[in-house]
């Protein structure tokens, strides 16, 4: 007989210690995901700092202090997965929104904004208003639009990375 896992259930106890945890560490838990991939349960914990790019030591820490309060938690095995969310990272919720305010972004809609040329632009995000959307300021533009939850397809961090920025500079 197959036991019944409630992942909403597991999720909602799992959450307020992560998040605890992590203020110790001036982290912000941006996801906890619950998933089981062929056979295994995963519980992953994507992590951001405001002050400083997420570290190894970062995870560490995270993963270490949670250890045993999370095995009281999750009635079964699983693997902890604890990580930055990386640079170019799809926003999923409005805490992200508003972690990432005043960030730069690519925002895809479903359908187009008076205004715009294409479905896709890059902005700004100036807030979020629950029940409303997310405030953004279109580069295309300048433009202030509020896009409903539903109209967005997608809103990704848009870092211009520069892995040569110091190489050839000259020093003196």
């Amino acid at each position: 007989m197959k036991e019944h896992i409630n992942k909403k259930e597991i999720l909602e106890k799992l959450t307020p210690v992560v998040e605890n945890t992590s203020m110790r560490y001036n982290l912000i838990p941006l996801e906890i995901s619950l998933e089981k991939e062929n056979g295994h349960w995963f519980l992953r914990i994507f992590i951001y700092s405001a002050d400083h790019p997420v570290s190894h030591q970062d995870c560490e820490n995270i993963t270490r202090s949670l250890g045993d309060l999370l095995d009281d938690l999750i009635p079964f095995k699983y693997y902890l997965e604890v990580s930055s969310p990386g640079l170019n990272r799809k926003l999923k919720s409005a805490r992200e929104y508003v972690v990432f305010c005043g960030r730069d972004v690519i925002v895809k809609v479903k359908n187009p904004l008076e205004g715009l040329e294409t479905k896709t632009f890059k902005a700004v995000i100036d807030n979020y208003i629950e029940n409303e959307g997310l405030v953004v300021s279109a580069k295309e533009n300048g433009r202030s639009y509020c896009i409903a939850q539903d109209n967005i397809f997608s809103v990704r961090l848009d870092e211009d990375i520069n892995i040569n920025k110091n190489k050839g500079e000259n020093n003196d």
